[in-house]
């Protein structure tokens, strides 16, 4: 089944979770998650802080530290490192801030992750809606910051990225950046506009990638040092909304290897629609890689399109993208009649992580 993208009736219909309204209400949701930073007190976390570790997964909490590292690539002057699994390096010590992000706060390998930063005597700041990681911050006297819940983690960056940028911002590790964050939410309200649903696909980019990408597999490349992250989160959004899979790489590392896949077999090189993001800080060697990538592949691929960022300061420009990808990936799910919310296959994982674990003996 096929849908008409400017079906707005059937669009929200089809959309049970109103993922496609949480999306069009980024600009509330950042305003409530900068008031909600201002509060965040982390008076008890001591200097000095010799490197820091993100605990979080998945859609809102890896995707908003891998968005800060991009952002503050060259002003941390402290290493940041995500971690997502059980354990955690051992760099690990009194020194160390943990930031532990959980928006269910039952994230079992937060949790894992957590138990063990605490057992290295770090010191810690969470970020979460409740669960045990709440109970834990609570009984350890850590610094917390209690996150609204009831909505799914991909869609609440506000309520992930400020907060973190908060804590990096108070413990005078970066500059203050309200301005910035106060021109991002602004220009949510413009965007909006452009990409929601009431917009139609001839003045629509993002429904036009949407059509453009139906039937093919989607590929994003972005570039480095600064737009790595906004690939990254598009192609995860593309899973998780679209029920797709999806790839992603950046530029100019994926020269050195993944580019030689494009002398893939012409019929197979025709099932791929590659995106590429352009910002007005890729250096001059950067945006040649980049046009010269476009036109190779437009040569041998099913599609290509270029986004360009957009916005005065870095992170209005990062999140440009998001916001586009977010939509995008919504659209590329309800063309194809497909609920955007449901993450089946992460629920049947949950389940089956909590069954016995059954060994084959071979013969």
């Amino acid at each position: 089944m096929r849908i008409n993208l400017d079906d707005v009736k059937v669009l929200r219909e089809l959309d049970t979770i109103r993922a496609l309204q949480d999306t069009e209400a980024y600009e509330e949701q950042f305003q409530a998650g900068l008031k909600l930073s201002d509060y965040f007190d982390v008076s008890n976390i001591s200097a000095p802080i010799e490197n820091i570790l993100v605990l979080g997964t998945g859609g809102g909490s890896a995707a908003s530290v891998n968005l800060i590292k991009s952002y503050l690539f060259d002003e941390l002057q402290v290493p940041l490192q995500l971690n997502q699994g059980y354990t955690i390096p051992a760099f690990v010590n009194e020194r160390t801030l943990v930031i532990v992000v959980s928006h269910s706060g039952n994230t079992e390998e937060v949790v894992s992750g957590y138990e063990a930063a605490i057992a290295k005597g770090a010191q810690v700041a969470v970020i979460t809606a409740g669960g045990t990681v709440l109970d834990m911050a609570r009984e350890n006297g850590h610094a917390y910051l209690l996150v609204p819940g009831g909505m799914m983690p991909r869609i609440v960056l506000g309520y992930i990225f400020l907060p973190i940028l908060a804590i990096l911002t108070k413990l005078q590790l970066v500059s203050d950046k309200r301005a910035e964050v106060e021109e991002t939410i602004a220009l949510f309200r413009t965007w909006k506009q452009e990409y929601g649903p009431d917009s139609p696909i001839e003045q629509n980019e993002a429904k036009q990638i949407a059509v453009e990408l139906d039937g093919l597999v989607p590929v994003v490349y972005g570039t480095l040092p600064y737009f790595d992250a906004p690939a990254w989160r598009w192609k995860n959004q593309l899973g998780e909304n679209s029920k797709l899979m999806a790839f992603w790489n950046a530029i100019p590392s994926l020269h050195h290897d993944e580019a030689v896949g494009w002398d893939s077999p012409a019929a197979l090189l025709k099932g791929f629609h590659f995106t590429l993001i352009r910002d007005c800080e890729d250096s001059e060697k950067t945006v040649k890689r980049v046009e010269i990538s476009a036109d190779i592949l437009r040569e041998r691929a099913g599609a290509v399109r270029v986004v360009h960022s957009r916005g005065e300061s870095r992170l209005a420009r990062l999140f440009s993208i998001v916001y586009l990808a977010d939509f995008v990936s919504l659209y590329a799910a309800l063309i194809r009649g497909v609920d955007p919310t449901p993450v089946e296959v992460i629920n049947l994982f949950k389940q089956k992580m909590g069954q016995p674990l059954v060994t084959v003996q071979v013969k």
